[in-house]
């Protein structure tokens, strides 16, 4: 694939909850807040099996908690469905069936070609949340959820890959909140 003379586009993308299906409704996610891929301060190897595999930052190596963000939040107008109420029911209660691999697809402006995939491994609700209800100021209501995950990795349309996997202290701390 060309490289693109212009930027991307932020509004073209798809989420996959896991289903492999990122056009079903359930989905149709508006908003996406990609976490932070900060470099680690210290020297570091891959692990085996992934050339390109690198441990997940500190925020306290790194300086910036906001650059080492560790996780990914998914907004979208609610609907009535209860799809991820129960899926967050899941992971507080400790269900090993609460965790997903979850995919962002940015696409073209085509709104079919994947331009880049961003895949969160072992991803799991830590937080369920809804915009304000107001009478004086009607507007959409807003879910939001919030996900860990034990390793990231962005793959380009081209074949290029990175992956990230989250340090063990981080992916302990994820497991003992649920």
């Amino acid at each position: 694939m060309r490289a693109r003379h212009a930027p991307c586009l932020n509004c073209n993308f798809l989420v996959d909850l896991g289903t492999r299906d990122p056009r079903d409704p359930a989905a149709g996610f508006s908003e996406v807040l990609l976490p932070g891929f900060p470099v680690a301060s210290r020297e570091t190897k891959p692990s085996k099996g992934s050339p390109t595999a690198a441990p997940w930052p500190d925020p306290a190596t790194t300086g910036s908690p906001e650059s080492a963000r560790r996780t990914l939040v998914l907004r979208r107008g609610f609907d009535g469905s209860l799809d991820l109420v129960d899926w967050w029911n899941e992971a507080r209660r400790g269900k090993a069936s609460a965790s997903r691999s979850v995919a962002v697809h940015l696409l073209a402006d085509d709104h079919a070609t994947v331009l880049v995939t961003w895949r969160f491994r072992n991803a799991r609700p830590v937080a369920l949340g809804y915009s304000a209800l107001s009478a004086a100021d009607p507007a959409v209501l807003v879910e939001s959820i919030e996900l860990t995950f034990e390793a990231a990795e962005i793959l380009g349309a081209r074949g290029g890959t990175a992956a990230f996997a989250a340090p063990r202290a981080a992916r302990s701390r994820a497991r003992a909140r649920s």
